[in-house]
Formats: structure tokens, C-alpha cells, sequence
């Protein structure tokens, strides 16, 4: 039965994700597309990069936000027009934003389970090693050789991608240099980031990493993301992290809440 509840309340919020995206109808902001063929996820990518003003007409070298969700029907340009009016605002210094079209998500944004409700939400779980392997090995050499860019690399995500975003800076934490989860689903695979928290950091160098993340009043979420909060606080690791726990949010509006705020913090001031 608590299984099933469980599925039924992570069902809704995806359908509640998808519902609140198509609300917002966000301005498409002018930018680039390509097209990566993958041999690592074995399909096509479409990746949109957006390029700050005044690009074109500078010589300068920028860092980079890569996001998952990046979409033009995603994510994309409503990160994109955040950026440009902190930029605007010299609350972030300039960057590029390179979005990451979803395919199949649910396979990208995940790491192997054996979890039953987990293989029931997500039948095809468990593609996220392939998926770091397609932006570290394709896509950051492609956006290298095409933009000006520093050796500075970010990432955003929320919710499952969120959840990708945390395993990566446990994984795999030499691919950027700050991280932002919002709402992960930590959940997944019985927590087991958040429960194998110690041995995964245990020998890995987090110098001049950060990483910012969030809670909205989601339970089966934000208990997660608190306990996590709990093993940064009881961590001796060399890491520069922010919790931000946001009982008065939803899973379907915390990103658009928080944005701004994680985006400072994380990209920092000029």
C-alpha cells in the first residue's frame, strides 16, 4: 500500500510539472541550436545555447550554465531571460546557457535501480552514467570549439534533474564547479545518495566546489533534502554548500521561486 501511494504521488507530480510549464508560455529568448549525435545515449540531442548581449561584438571568454530540461518547450527560456536580467542587473556576471533537450528523461536523469516503484514510474531507469558521458565527452568539446568559453563549467536542475545534479556532484564532481539542485527527488533507489552520503564524498577533493539546494514542502522529498542538509552539517568535507528549505513552495513552483536566489549564490557577483 505505501508503495503504492508513493507512486501515485510522484505520478502527480510529474503531471503537475508538465501542467505548470505550459502555463507560463515564457517569451523564447533569441538564441543558437544544434544537433549532437550521441553514441553514448544512441540518439540525436538537441542542444539551444544562449549567448549573453554583447557577445558577438566582445572578445571575452565565459563560463558556462549547462542544464538539463533545456529544452525550448522546457526549461530553457525562462533560465535564459532569468540570466539576462541578473546580468543586467550585475547580480551574476555574464555566462552562457546551454540547454540539454530531453529525450527520453526518465532514463537520462537516473542511476540503476532494482526498485520496483521505481522501475513502475520510471521503466527505463538507470542512463545517467551514459548521459555524463554524452556532456563531458560530446558536448563540452562541441561548445568549446563553437563559443569563447573559460574552463568554468556550472549545472542546474530540478526534480529528477535535480536528482541528477546531486548524483553528479557525488559521482562525479570534477565535471563543474558548482552545482544547483532544486527539489530532487532523492527518493529514488531507496535514497541512496542521501543514506551512502559518507562513503561516496569519503575520498573525493571538493576544494572551490559549491553546490546550492532546495526543498519545497513536498514530504517525500523535502525529508530527503533535510537529512541530506544533516550529513553536509556532520561532514568534515571541504565543500562550500547552501541548503534553502522552502516549506512554503511546491514542487511545481519552487524552481521559479528560488531561481534567482540559487543563481547568485552559485554563479556569484562580478
Amino acid at each position: 500500500m505505501k508503495k503504492n501511494i508513493l507512486f501515485l504521488f510522484i505520478v502527480t507530480f510529474l503531471f503537475s510539472c508538465k501542467n505548470a510549464a505550459v502555463v507560463y508560455n515564457d517569451p523564447i529568448p533569441k538564441h543558437d541550436s544544434l544537433k549532437i549525435a550521441s553514441k553514448f545515449t544512441n540518439d540525436n540531442r538537441v542542444i539551444n545555447i544562449w549567448t549573453p548581449k554583447n557577445y558577438e561584438q566582445s572578445i571575452d571568454s565565459l563560463p558556462v550554465l549547462y542544464m538539463p530540461d533545456g529544452g525550448i518547450k522546457e526549461d530553457f527560456p525562462h533560465i535564459a531571460n532569468t540570466l539576462e536580467k541578473l546580468i543586467a542587473e550585475n547580480k551574476v556576471p555574464a555566462c552562457i546557457l546551454v540547454g540539454i533537450e530531453n529525450t527520453i528523461r526518465g532514463r537520462d536523469l537516473t542511476g540503476p535501480t532494482k526498485i520496483e516503484y521505481d522501475l513502475e514510474y520510471i521503466p527505463k531507469a538507470g542512463g545517467a552514467d551514459n548521459f555524463r558521458k554524452f556532456i563531458k565527452n560530446e558536448l563540452f568539446p562541441v561548445i568549446n570549439e563553437k563559443y569563447r568559453t573559460t574552463n568554468k563549467k556550472f549545472i542546474i536542475g530540478e526534480s529528477l534533474a535535480g536528482l541528477f545534479v546531486v548524483e553528479t556532484f557525488l559521482l562525479d564532481n570534477e565535471m563543474f564547479d558548482n552545482y544547483i539542485a532544486i527539489d530532487p527527488s532523492l527518493w529514488f533507489n531507496e535514497q541512496y545518495l542521501v543514506q551512502n552520503f559518507e562513503s561516496l564524498v569519503k575520498t573525493k577533493n571538493y576544494t572551490n566546489k559549491k553546490i546550492w539546494f532546495a526543498g519545497s514542502d513536498a514530504e517525500d522529498i523535502s525529508k530527503y533534502t533535510k537529512e541530506l542538509e544533516k550529513k553536509f552539517n556532520n561532514s568534515k568535507g571541504n565543500f562550500t554548500w547552501l541548503y534553502s528549505d522552502e516549506p512554503n513552495e511546491q514542487h511545481n513552483t519552487i524552481f521559479r521561486a528560488t531561481k534567482e536566489k540559487a543563481l547568485i549564490w552559485s554563479l556569484g557577483q562580478k
